[in-house]
């Protein structure tokens, strides 16, 4: 779970932004979370879920990923619950169990939640699912198709994290962005002017590709208008 300090930053940022009856039931939500979390042996919806619904019109739509965040790491979800949380919620919410995953989960058991948002070609999911954690976790085969997600569907590569610690030195990328760029000159389209800033990471003096794991870092929380 990401340090104590990164979440005090991110509330201590969002309650800045807020109204008195936003922070007050901002409050009240995380409370709720901490005092009732979810698992997988309870019955019945746990209510900081429902509060997790209703966090963009509490909170206002460009805060609500930050205050589900929050809302998510109060109530310490683990894989099986960010799964359900996942699976039951509309794409904003989706959106916020990406971002949270760096918050809450250490190890791989998250990526089919990663893997399911880049099967969609809905881009604000396409971005979130490139974060930090993607950047820990995704096998090299599968962060290169991330990669070209991100070109196919419009997503700025800036959202991708740790993107030139991963594509540095990485000729198969190289490879598969060179075979891109082909297809699209031979069909009169124009070439993605992110696939060059991209191919540039690949080369042989560019820093190396380290596929291992990489020290925590701080997922964006996103302030994309939910849907």
């Amino acid at each position: 779970m990401t340090e104590a300090p990164v979440i005090e930053d991110l509330r201590t940022r969002l309650e800045a932004t807020l109204g008195g009856a936003a922070r007050a039931w901002l409050d009240q939500a995380t409370a709720e979370a901490a005092a009732h979390p979810g698992r997988p042996e309870q019955k019945g919806t746990p209510v900081w879920e429902l509060r997790f619904a209703e966090a963009g019109r509490r909170c206002g739509q460009d805060n609500a990923d930050a205050a589900r965040v929050l809302l998510l790491h109060a109530a310490e979800a683990d894989p099986a619950t960010l799964a359900r949380v996942y699976a039951q919620g509309s794409a904003a919410e989706r959106r916020a169990v990406l971002h949270a995953l760096p918050h809450l989960v250490q190890g791989p058991q998250a990526l089919p939640l990663v893997e399911d948002a880049l099967r969609t070609n809905d881009t604000r999911l396409v971005a979130a699912a490139v974060g930090p954690y993607a950047a820990r976790y995704l096998a090299p085969h599968d962060w290169r198709h991330a990669v070209l997600k991100c070109l196919f569907t419009g997503v700025p590569v800036e959202a991708v994290a740790e993107l030139e610690r991963r594509a540095g030195a990485d000729a198969e990328l190289a490879r598969m962005l060179g075979d891109y760029a082909g297809e699209r000159t031979a069909a009169g389209r124009p070439v993605p002017s992110d696939l060059h800033r991209v191919l540039a990471l690949t080369a042989p003096t560019a820093p190396a590709a380290a596929e291992a794991p990489s020290a925590p870092a701080t997922p964006s929380t996103g302030e994309e208008q939910e849907s």
